[in-house]
């Protein structure tokens, strides 16, 4: 199955992207002074598409079986008939973009603990980087998310990374700052 935002079963208006999307928005626009709507529409998006296991690890190789290793996702995810060589190279280096900011920004123990160090971090950073930069060259123009968020994106990465710490931070230190966005008041 391809890899769209779109995919995701929590809607725009369900209660959990609302609670993401005000802390990503205080976060990047406060205290990081990114203003950028559509920048912080994609990183909320990001954390709810990957709210269930099963959307971090959607890429599938041939057999079925979900791909956990980047080194790995370029070559063996089979994303269907409908996905051309363009549009599947652009749509798995997006994922891999996705896949290592959320790694990076919300998990980066995770990362150290499974290799013995930091050089798989900055391994991710690379590969995110990269793996965004591909994919602003291989998109048209009228596709969602733009070449330019992608771009952006591939530039901003440690900006992201740094945010998306924030983030896990503020919903860690206690939602209550946040509940708003559960409530909708």
């Amino acid at each position: 199955m391809p890899y769209r935002a779109s995919d995701s079963p929590i809607g725009p208006d369900h209660p959990l992207r609302r609670l993401f999307s005000g802390i990503v928005e205080q976060v990047f626009m406060v205290e990081l002074g990114i203003c950028d709507p559509k920048l912080t529409d994609y990183m909320a998006s990001i954390l709810t598409d990957f709210v269930h296991v099963d959307q971090i690890f959607r890429l599938r190789n041939v057999d079925g079986t979900a791909i956990r290793e980047v080194s790995r996702m370029e070559a063996e995810a089979q994303l269907g008939p409908q996905a051309d060589g363009t549009q599947r190279t652009a749509t798995v280096y997006r994922y891999i973009g996705d896949f290592t900011l959320f790694w990076t920004g919300l998990y980066p123990e995770a990362l150290r603990l499974r290799s013995g160090g930091a050089d798989r971090l900055t391994e991710y950073v690379l590969q995110g980087k990269r793996s965004y930069g591909i994919a602003s060259e291989l998109v048209s123009a009228d596709q969602s998310p733009s070449q330019s968020l992608l771009r952006d994106l591939s530039e901003r990465f440690e900006h992201c990374v740094h945010g998306l710490h924030l983030v896990r931070g503020a919903w860690s230190a206690g939602g209550s700052r946040h509940g708003d966005a559960l409530t909708g008041n």
